[in-house]
């Protein structure tokens, strides 16, 4: 199909994954650093996304474990939302998500039909893609494309001591 195209808000980086969707309508950085998205670009279908910006990554509970997400680091490979929010708002918000993303190396694109695209990939099961900021002007006619699903995932995402809580 032909490339889909949006304005960049992440890091100036090329990505190749598995294209998932996740539908909910709050939580982008519990699902950013759920390790279940490892390796994958993740399309959110919530309208406006980036409006209460991301917590801050060193507040810690009790057993030394992210309060505010899902694991210590964020797994998703890009980011496709239908509307950024450049302005955001929340009292535990410590920068935006835009920041955040380009902090980790993690591309973000917006202005996409999210909809659209989470309605093609119900219809026709698991998709390849990639995600390139500032692509070259002509595409190359064949475009490699990388399974996370052939990469070890579960050793990539587990911890690599044991720890008792």
């Amino acid at each position: 199909s032909p490339p889909i195209q949006g304005r960049s808000f992440g890091a100036a980086a090329a990505v190749s994954g598995e294209v998932v969707f996740n539908t909910g309508m709050v939580g982008y950085p519990e699902a950013l650093t759920d390790p279940s998205y490892r390796g994958q670009i993740l399309v959110l279908t919530f309208p406006l996304i980036g409006n209460y910006g991301v917590p801050d990554e060193s507040i810690r509970d009790e057993y030394d474990l992210p309060t505010y997400f899902e694991s210590n680091e964020i797994h998703i490979a890009g980011l496709v939302v239908s509307s950024y929010s450049w302005e955001h708002s929340h009292w535990a918000a410590h920068k935006s998500l835009a920041k955040w993303l380009k902090d980790n190396n993690v591309p973000g694109i917006y202005g996409v039909d999210t909809r659209a695209l989470t309605k093609k990939i119900r219809e026709v099961g698991a998709l390849l893609g990639n995600l390139v900021v500032n692509p070259p002007q002509s595409l190359p006619p064949t475009i490699e494309f990388s399974d996370p699903n052939k990469r070890n995932l579960v050793a990539e995402v587990s911890t690599k001591t044991v720890k008792v809580y």
